[in-house]
């Protein structure tokens, strides 16, 4: 038999296409607005084009080992340790490869987490194999400090070889610092203390990683990839600086730092944040004369793109940003569950996000090709683009003394700030769409079942002698969020929500796209959207208006049945009481005209809801 060896070009009958020749297409599409309209831009200024031809002589990042699957780690935060190991149990039999044990006044425990005491500890890990390839991650903070001793003290006092466990201690005094704003004690006072830790784990045995360099803080904070790296760099030096100036060789200090990022729903760039960042670690270790090796990178599903509204929605949020982790070649990944910012999560929640790894994992298999975005041009731009502005960055923090001093300085926090800002004005514009909050709102949602739980109350920590700005972590839907409680608190004191009557003209053709703007515009911030049928009648527009029981009047329709239509119907439901009067649409030429008749404010795509949203429950509480 002779072997068919030709492949099947399904192409070969069509013309080779070409960057010019898309080009032309583009432009003859654009009609003379500039090709630049199509490129986008990330909050650190980087570009991203429509369109990137494949990239040639590039070689995969090396993260896990080939066809390894990431670690699904599983979130153990219940401040009772009784349930808290019930939940690890279930957590092991059901498909958790790892347990990440979130103690009380750490970077991510978001109001709850373990007690950091011996007992806490012993009754958390009772019956769970630490030497039978769980990976355990403490994640901790100065108050709770000692439950990295206590771990080490559990396992050697249980006969456990340390060698035979794979926990990652979590120490990170600089995250901590970063978040509160202060610290009682300056760089050189903590170091002994961290590297002595460090010295001590490993004397015990215990193979590490001890220090993590977490970038959740600067992400958790509305900062960008590019800050988030850069200060992943600069904390990641300064503790090997600080273990190899306790006598550590730097080939041993290699191994002793991992890394924490954030993953969110924005594929390409988490994909790429994560692949700069191992490039960017291999060129320290290259600095500092190390042969390169993997550095281990846990990612954890974002805490600022939860959402308290529509909740569901981050389920398929932590999925996208599972799948971006996963094929970047993160070691280990932690998905928030989806309840997280309304509580602590129930089993149901917490089955969730450990399924949204085992289906990506078992059924999708996303773990079977190593770095799939090799010579995918797009993500390989971005992923130098990340490069080259992070290493700047993280060059501007060292020539400030380091992470510790930069703090001091307010460089990092200046810089994020600013991002912040411009994020937050995206938001209130509702250019960075978030579903279920600024868009596509659901005012009938049902309440979501969460576990009821007392935190652990922790002492203070030290003086604050050390001052400067906190990094402060945000959720980016809290502002569309604070409206939306608003609303709640007006049902439950008055028996309805405040409302907007939408004052549809003309045919539903007319009226039905601008209609559902208007409809999500409002009812993102909880004022319902009375509808109502197409008509031009001032009168019936009024009658109808006076049935609603509303206070606010919408119209809705065509720029024509503007022009025809939209004066006498302002001024009808003006007649009729309607205390502001909004026009779905931009304003145009008949600007001065529409007012004079009554309309007073104009709602279109790209203007600022959040802060009409907010002057609208102003004039309902005057009225």
């Amino acid at each position: 038999m002779t072997a068919v060896t030709d492949d099947l070009l399904l192409a070969a009958d069509f013309p080779k296409a070409s960057y010019e020749d898309w080009r032309k297409l583009v432009d003859g599409v654009l009609k003379g607005a500039p090709f630049e309209k199509l490129v986008g831009k990330t909050y650190d200024g980087l570009k991203i084009d429509p369109l990137y031809p494949r990239a040639k002589d590039v070689a995969a990042v090396v993260g896990r080992p080939a066809a390894a699957p990431w670690q699904i780690m599983q979130r153990i935060d219940h401040p009772d340790a009784a349930q808290a190991n019930a939940q690890a149990l279930n957590d092991l039999e059901n498909g958790a490869t790892g347990l990440a044990l979130v103690f009380a006044g750490g970077n991510g425990s978001h109001g709850f987490g373990l007690e950091p005491t011996a007992d806490a500890v012993a009754k958390v890990l009772r019956d769970i194999h630490l030497d039978a390839g769980i990976g355990i991650e403490l994640q901790i903070g100065p108050q709770s400090r000692m439950a990295a001793i206590h771990v080490a003290e559990y396992v050697k006092s249980n006969g456990i070889d340390p060698a035979a466990c794979d926990i990652r201690f979590g120490l990170d005094p600089l995250a901590a610092c970063a978040v509160w704003g202060h610290s009682p004690y300056a760089w050189e006072e903590i170091v002994p203390a961290v590297t002595g830790g460090i010295k001590g784990l490993a004397a015990l045995g215990f193979k590490g990683p001890f220090a993590s360099t977490d970038g959740r803080v600067i992400h958790d904070a509305g900062g960008s990839e590019v800050q988030e790296l850069a200060f992943v760099l600069a904390c990641g030096v300064a503790y090997l600086r600080a273990i190899e100036g306790a006598g550590v060789a730097l080939e041993q200090a290699q191994g002793m730092v991992y890394a924490r990022l954030a993953a969110d729903a924005d594929q390409f760039l988490t994909m790429a944040k994560v692949r700069a960042l191992r490039l960017l670690w291999a060129r320290v270790e290259q600095a500092c004369g190390l042969t390169p090796k993997p550095l281990f990178i846990a990612a954890d599903t974002a805490w600022r793109m939860l959402t308290q509204r529509d909740p569901y929605v981050n389920m398929l949020r932590a999925t996208m940003a599972t799948f971006a982790a996963g094929l970047a070649g993160a070691n280990a990944i932690t998905v928030l569950p989806h309840t997280l910012a309304l509580g602590l999560p129930d089993p149901f929640a917490r089955r969730v996000a450990r399924n949204t790894q085992l289906v990506l994992l078992e059924e999708s298999n996303l773990a079977k090709v190593s770095d799939p975005a090799a010579g995918a041009g797009g993500i390989e731009t971005l992923t130098t683009q990340l490069c080259e502005a992070a290493w700047a960055l993280f060059q501007q923090t060292e020539k400030a003394g380091g992470a510790f001093a930069a703090l001091q300085q307010g460089l990092i926090q200046g810089k994020v700030a600013a991002t912040r800002k411009v994020r937050e004005a995206n938001i209130a514009k509702r250019r960075d769409v978030i579903t279920g909050a600024s868009e596509f709102p659901n005012l009938q949602e049902s309440d979501v079942a969460v576990l009821p739980a007392t935190p652990v109350a922790l002492a203070p920590y030290g003086e604050q002698k050390f001052k400067f700005a906190p990094l402060v972590p945000i959720r980016i839907a809290e502002p569309f969020e604070a409206l939306r409680d608003q609303s709640d608190m007006t049902l439950k004191a008055r028996g309805a929500r405040p409302k907007v009557f939408l004052a549809n003209l003309g045919t539903a053709a007319d009226f039905t796209a601008r209609a559902t703007f208007a409809k999500s515009f409002f009812e993102a911030g909880g004022i319902l959207a009375v509808d109502s049928e197409g008509s031009t009648d001032p009168a019936q527009l009024s009658a109808a208006f006076k049935a609603s029981g509303a206070k606010l009047a919408c119209l809705c329709s065509s720029d024509k049945v503007y022009v025809a239509h939209a004066g006498a119907s302002a001024k009808a439901l003006q007649i009729a009481g309607a205390k502001h009067i909004y026009l779905a649409g931009r304003p145009d030429e008949n600007e001065s005209a529409l007012r004079a008749a009554g309309v007073s404010g104009f709602i279109f795509a790209g203007a600022d809801a959040l802060t009409t949203l907010q002057d609208a429950y102003r004039r309902m509480e005057q009225a």
